[in-house]
């Protein structure tokens, strides 16, 4: 049997669509219903579907009147606040294309973005970097205002044209800008039930902030677009108190990286979460430990999904159908995936090979901004299939279990890291020499991004390299001066012989 999975696809959406309007829907005759609260352990922030449905529809009203047209692009520099899920939506509503990014960037980093994108408009937070870049530039607190305008017509259209923008660290050393279409939230009708068992009733806390796209669609659009209701941790709540907040605003589902439920055990060993059905996890492997000891704690499973930027998740366990020890979990119904050998042919059930998508999927990506090779060298020679990179094993049942990466992409909290974008960046510092970036693994349920170099720079010069130049999320945790670099029959840098060797110094396993 081959490793080949299809089901019955999802009903496409309608002929005119607009992504934030599907999000919406609901909110006329939920009115007053929370959609949105923000936790602290003070108390909560609430927002009714009907403030969330006048703040969005106000923010397009206010893009609109500053001179934009759909199909502009608009660059969200905005930290840990509503206002981020709100210019996101906006921006769709009124047929413009919002670009996220993460407030971590440096100048110099978001600089190269707009040059890349021409944005029409900058909506930008207090103290977070800005491009060197000649588009306008609107404040957080502006936008803040838009919530009181007349709320803007819903621009609907093709359910395949561009709806938005995500950078993703890509395996050609840059970051790339991911482009995706209206038709993207239809598609994510497929993890509602094929891994978060979500409904209407539902409460769901995601640990992550406003600003990062895994909390964007999990934690917000999801609930919002069933009418539940989702729980967000204030900007600085930290990990030790999300139980408590669990607890008290009565959480029925929690999503996290696996980090930070790490976190959460590190400090309490016990967790009375009466109401919580279960908890989430993306954005890295889950440890089987870390499962075993919330399972210990809580009474409760975590369902593990897969997934990447160019077409969010499509293996995952769920409460319905949990994964199988060991493995990922299942494809989500609806969708069509197989694992394919290096001649791009189905491997039988039970062989690794790289996991492709197939080219038919709602949720799959548009391709990369301004890069069409790039795109095409993504897919399948016959374009059927867009390959992943992951490595996988298909079980007879259909089960997945994760094998590793193809590339050598590195993973830090949950974000995917490009060692040629880190190693870009630090070959700028006076005296760096050869550098080589590598993902090391410190113990069990944890590894770091770090950072090999001939030079005669010193560690401190290196570090101060990186803070300039890197996001914190990017930046090695670990560095080593070494005097020439592993190289393979090829003359290229041999990172899998870094790695092995750096986890032997530390007495880990690579």
């Amino acid at each position: 049997m081959l490793s080949v999975h299809a089901s019955p696809a999802l009903p496409a959406p309608p002929g005119r669509f607009n992504l934030a309007a599907h999000v919406l829907a609901r909110a006329p005759a939920l009115g007053e219903r929370s959609a949105l609260q923000i936790l602290r352990p003070t108390g909560a922030e609430r927002w009714s579907y009907a403030r969330l449905e006048a703040a969005v529809r106000g923010a397009g009203t206010g893009m609109l009147a500053r001179g934009l047209v759909p199909g502009d692009r608009v660059l969200l520099r905005l930290g840990n606040t509503p206002e981020f899920p709100v210019a996101f939506l906006g921006a769709i509503a009124a047929g413009l294309v919002p670009v996220p990014t993460s407030a971590q960037l440096t100048a110099p980093e978001v600089t190269r973005m707009a040059a890349e994108l021409a944005p029409a408009l900058v909506i930008a937070g207090d103290g977070i970097a800005r491009p060197d870049h000649p588009a306008p530039v609107l404040s957080e607190a502006e936008l803040r205002g838009f919530e009181a305008l007349a709320p803007c017509a819903y621009d609907l259209g093709a359910p395949d044209r561009l709806a938005y923008l995500v950078y993703t660290s890509g395996s050609s050393g840059r970051p790339r800008a991911v482009m995706h279409a209206h038709r993207a939230i239809w598609a994510r009708q497929m993890m509602h039930q094929g891994w978060y068992g979500l409904a209407e009733t539902d409460r769901l806390m995601h640990a992550g902030a406003f600003n990062w796209t895994y909390t964007l669609g999990t934690g917000l659009m999801d609930p919002w677009s069933l009418g539940a209701t989702a729980l967000i941790p204030g900007a600085g709540v930290g990990a030790e108190a999300l139980p408590l907040l669990m607890r008290r605003f009565d959480a029925t589902i929690f999503a996290a990286v696996p980090g930070v439920y790490r976190q959460i055990l590190k400090h309490h060993e016990h967790l009375a979460l009466p109401k919580l059905r279960h908890g989430l996890s993306a954005g890295e492997a889950l440890p089987g430990s870390v499962r075993a000891r919330w399972r210990e704690a809580t009474g409760t499973e975590i369902h593990e999904a897969l997934g990447m930027s160019e077409c969010s998740t499509f293996v995952s366990g769920a409460p319905g159908r949990p994964a199988p020890e060991g493995a990922m979990g299942y494809p989500q119904a609806g969708r069509k995936i197989a694992v394919l050998g290096a001649e791009g042919a189905p491997v039988p059930r039970g062989a690794g090979g790289v996991l492709a998508v197939h080219r038919s999927d709602p949720g799959l990506f548009l391709g990369y901004w301004g890069a069409p090779e790039e795109t095409a060298a993504r897919f399948t020679a016959d374009g059927a299939w867009f390959l992943t990179g992951d490595s996988v094993a298909m079980a007879e049942e259909g089960a997945i279990t994760y094998l590793g990466r193809e590339d050598d992409m590195m993973n830090a909290g949950g974000f995917r890291v490009s060692p040629l974008e880190v190693e870009a960046a630090m070959a700028g510092c006076p005296g760096a020499g050869e550098v080589a970036a590598v993902e090391i693994r410190v113990k069990a349920e944890a590894s770091v991004i770090a950072l090999a170099w001939t030079g005669p720079a010193t560690e401190a010069e290196m570090v101060a390299q990186a803070e300039a130049q890197l996001a914190r999320y990017k930046t090695p945790r670990l560095w080593r001066p070494i005097p020439a670099l592993p190289r393979n029959q090829n003359g290229k840098i041999d990172r899998r012989a870094l790695r092995v060797e750096w986890s032997q110094l530390l007495g880990a396993n690579p």
